[in-house]
């Protein structure tokens, strides 16, 4: 990484490299995220946007380059290390606890910052008398009901996650990567099977989620959505960075449109 960062990037990469076998499915990406944007990545299926999240968020471990969050290295292996480190994901198949209610969904993802380890939860919880709550258990469920009247949640607390329709399981996973209070949160297709009424929405919401300081790299498929609220647009092609810009360059870029676009885009 360079020896100096800009003080405005938020998530810098560098030369970030990853193969299964003799496929490429992340080939030497540079890319700089300036902090509190919307920066969405975009390309065909198969270009490696699912594997640089699972880089960042260190599911998967590089093959070569580095990865710096607002200009300090990130190269702890384990997943929950890095959002402690202020990294979060929400995923393209929602992954939720059926049974557990909406306020516990949130509350769950909490936990990382009120207790670091499983014995400090232990620790907490032998030491407050019995049927009394922890200190930590009533600050993170205040906590939890503002992130759910935030994501307009706030009347479904009690419901199963089970229960909700589509559009709010997805709003409930963001609300859930929420509470582990990010400095970088990556959206992994998040109006994907959404109907226009439920994008639109989620488009006002990924804008207030930015309005509330978090840096957001954003990964999907509805052009509108992406063109509409990013900041700048990287395009990836089988592993490879082809083109960076603002919406409006890239809309216009011949290579982008030949590679994924298609002439007869309509944005």
């Amino acid at each position: 990484m360079r020896d100096t960062v800009a003080a405005n990037v938020c998530l810098a990469i560098e030369g970030l490299t990853k193969r299964f076998g003799g496929f490429y499915a992340l080939n030497d990406l540079n890319m700089e995220v300036t902090d509190g944007s919307i920066h969405a990545l975009i390309g065909p299926n198969g270009a490696g946007k699912t594997t640089f999240f699972n880089l960042v968020t260190g599911v998967l471990a590089a093959d070569r380059g580095r990865i710096a969050l607002r200009g300090e290295l990130i190269d702890e292996p384990r997943p929950s290390k890095r959002t402690l480190r202020g990294i979060a994901r929400t995923f393209q198949n929602i992954r939720l606890f059926p049974q557990l209610t909406v306020l516990e969904t949130v509350m769950l993802g909490e936990h990382c910052r009120a207790y670091r380890s499983v014995w400090q939860a232990l620790g907490s919880a032998i030491l407050h008398r019995p049927f009394t709550e922890a200190a930590e258990e009533r600050t993170m469920r205040s906590s939890a009901l503002e992130l759910l009247e935030f994501m307009g949640l706030a009347d479904r607390q009690h419901h199963k996650a089970s229960d909700l329709s589509y559009g709010e399981q997805r709003r409930l996973e963001m609300a859930r990567a929420l509470a582990t209070a990010p400095t970088l949160l990556l959206l992994d297709e998040p109006a994907a099977g959404m109907n226009p009424r439920e994008t639109e929405e989620l488009d006002e919401m990924i804008t207030r989620i930015r309005d509330r300081g978090i840096t957001i790299v954003l990964v999907e498929h509805d052009m509108r959505l992406v063109m509409g609220i990013s900041d700048r647009v990287t395009v990836l092609n089988f592993g490879t960075k082809i083109a960076e810009g603002p919406p409006d360059v890239i809309q216009a870029d011949p290579v982008v449109i030949e590679a994924y676009l298609g002439e007869d885009v309509q944005l």
